[in-house]
């Protein structure tokens, strides 16, 4: 634990914001997002809490942050593995699925990411004031629009508003999908107790590109040629 003098100048304020932020994402990669605590923050980062909201307006204004930050460290290095297995030459659908598998398996190795997006409209947004939530809009807003412009490089036949759709729709499967294969204590032991309850456990990789292949095939069939 680091402790901090006042702030006086704005490089000395940015230093703060960082360190806060560092704290933030070092408690995510130890525990979910509803067990990151405002006040166990404050310790970790040496500062009381109410000087940690002078920085952040709240714990979720602190992990709408690291969210925005997690999914473009995430973009720049699925653009990069697309780049590497492109095959214009194969059929749209054979490059939909592929497209729909490295989705799913790049995002199934970022289970930060995974888990704050799946917190991100019932949780997140939820304690945040308007101008929060506006700069955090207006950033997804960029992210997705890289992500448009990706999925439309390996997937040409699909319009700019279909890419725009499945990309809207594979952000929130995501979350929806790692919420639900993320079961709790109670729910493994009756997966382990009950054969028959087992199935409905769901394994995230395969859940989401299955899905994410349903998107796409439905969105190349209805997008005009």
């Amino acid at each position: 634990m680091t402790t901090f003098q006042r702030a006086r100048s704005e490089e000395q304020r940015e230093i703060r914001r960082r360190a806060i932020l560092d704290a933030a994402a070092a408690m995510l990669t130890e525990m979910p997002v509803a067990q990151v605590s405002l006040n166990e923050l404050s310790r970790r980062v040496g500062l009381a809490k109410s000087n940690v909201l002078r920085y952040f307006e709240s714990r979720e204004a602190v992990l709408l942050e690291l969210l925005d930050v997690a999914l473009r460290d995430w973009l720049t290095e699925f653009d990069t593995a697309l780049a590497g297995t492109a095959d214009p030459g194969a059929p749209a659908t054979e490059r939909a699925d592929r497209l729909a598998a490295l989705i799913a398996s790049s995002l199934a190795r970022q289970p930060v990411l995974c888990d704050l997006i799946g917190a991100q409209a019932a949780v997140l947004e939820r304690n945040v004031s308007p101008q929060v939530a506006a700069e955090y809009k207006r950033a997804a807003l960029a992210n997705v629009g890289l992500l448009v412009g990706s999925v439309r490089r390996q997937l040409p036949e699909l319009d700019e508003p279909g890419a725009f759709r499945f990309v809207a729709a594979a952000v929130m499967l995501t979350g929806a999908v790692w919420t639900h294969a993320q079961p709790s204590p109670a729910m493994l032991t009756a997966y382990r107790e009950d054969p028959e309850l087992a199935a409905l456990r769901m394994d995230f990789t395969s859940t989401l590109r299955e899905m994410l292949e349903v998107q796409l095939t439905g969105l190349l069939a209805r997008t005009p040629h």
